[in-house]
């Protein structure tokens, strides 16, 4: 079985590139300024911003191969859905 369902384009090697630099940034982060204030969001979860983080890029990283593998208008939509998911989660979850 080949690999060509996958549609590797710079734009999903982008996103995930990108997902690579957020988990380094905040390792950095958590390395120069342990810790982080657990929040209670709005699923009733206690979060860390680790957790949400890493929360926001899964849902994110799914999104966008659900689209690859189910819509066929241009991967651009993928990426502003998942960056405003990510975004939302990451401030309100």
């Amino acid at each position: 079985m080949g690999l060509s369902w996958m549609a590797w384009t710079w734009q999903t090697g982008l996103f995930f590139g990108v997902i690579a630099f957020f988990l380094a940034g905040m390792t950095v982060w958590e390395l120069k300024r342990p810790g982080g204030a657990p929040r209670h969001g709005v699923l009733g979860l206690d979060t860390t911003r680790g957790d949400r983080l890493f929360i926001s890029l899964l849902g994110s990283a799914y999104i966008h191969l659900a689209w690859l593998a189910l819509v066929p208008w241009p991967l651009w939509w993928a990426l502003v859905l998942s960056a405003v998911y990510a975004v939302l989660v990451f401030r309100y979850v």
